[in-house]
């Protein structure tokens, strides 16, 4: 049996070390998970239940370590935001996971800006619509190099900074998330059968801000790398 168009082609993450890749099946985000980053969008920042909203796999754009890659200025914007984050990769999937075994469903992690159309964003919570014009524009979700859990860790403090042209706009400590990495994994677990593939952006600290054609944005965690990326 054939396709009667060709195949889409699938994203995949590079890891470190190694050719081999990571094929995404799903991307999900975490929404105003620091508090301070909560607070700046006009929330309460009071331990809430988590909630999430989703990017296509195919808005991931690739950028390899060491190198900067051309970010295109979506269209329809005239306030395009940058939010650094941290990614979460799972190797392996399930039901109703407990939080004390999330953390063995977790390839690895990897630097990721979760870049947002705010203009369209704010019209749609203004208008109580879903956020997808915002948030899933083509290659809206950069992502760096993988590095593997078995390598590092499970990072659960170090800075997290994202600068625009050498001066830093975002800065906080993983540790200043009011959801861990656990706890959004078990959440989420209870809404999606998750599946080897998955990928979770994690949030983002306070100073969110917009960027423009000619900028250049980098983005690092402590102990899980840098992504960069000039704006086009």
């Amino acid at each position: 049996m054939l396709s009667v168009i060709p195949n889409p082609p699938r994203v995949a993450l590079p890891i470190d070390g190694t050719e081999d890749l990571f094929p995404v099946r799903r991307v999900y985000c975490v929404g105003r998970n620091f508090a301070a980053h909560a607070r700046e969008m006009g929330a309460d920042p009071t331990r809430e239940p988590p909630f999430f909203f989703m990017k296509p796999a195919d808005a991931l754009q690739v950028v390899p370590e060491g190198v900067t890659v051309e970010h295109p200025y979506p269209p329809k914007t005239a306030n395009y935001h940058h939010e650094v984050e941290l990614v979460v990769a799972l190797s392996k999937g399930g039901r109703d996971i407990p939080v004390a075994q999330a953390l063995d469903h977790v390839y690895g992690y990897a630097v990721g800006l979760d870049m947002t159309r705010r203009d369209l964003q704010d019209d749609a919570k203004a208008l109580r619509r879903s956020w997808e014009l915002g948030k899933a524009s083509d290659l809206s979700g950069p992502v760096g190099t993988l590095k593997p859990a078995s390598v590092i860790g499970h990072p659960a403090k170090g800075a997290i900074t994202l600068s625009v042209d050498g001066t830093v706009r975002q800065k906080g400590d993983l540790s200043d998330m009011i959801w861990s990495v656990a706890e959004q994994i078990a959440y989420l677990s209870t809404y999606f059968a998750l599946e080897p593939g998955d990928v979770i952006f994690a949030g983002t600290p306070e100073g969110v801000g917009a960027v423009s054609r000619g900028q250049t944005m980098v983005g690092t965690i402590e102990g899980v790398g840098e992504i960069r990326l000039t704006v086009v």
